[in-house]
């Protein structure tokens, strides 16, 4: 599995982040803000972002990385 198409969430740009499915510009920039207050230490821990719930994390986490 390359590591190539993952999506860093502590990094990526809105534009990266809105490539996930389910991700649209408000989420995008609500991971934005999070991050420049918290580092995400594992990808689960974008479920403390509003609106990023289990099913959504279920959705996107084969393309995360941190």
């Amino acid at each position: 599995e390359s590591k190539s198409n993952l999506v860093n969430i502590n990094k990526a740009s809105k534009e990266e982040l809105m490539t996930l499915s389910g991700i649209g510009e408000e989420k995008a920039k609500d991971i934005i803000e999070y991050r420049q207050k918290e580092t995400f230490k594992t990808i689960s821990d974008i479920m403390k972002v509003k609106g990023i719930g289990e099913s959504l994390f279920e959705k996107i986490k084969n393309n995360l990385t941190v």
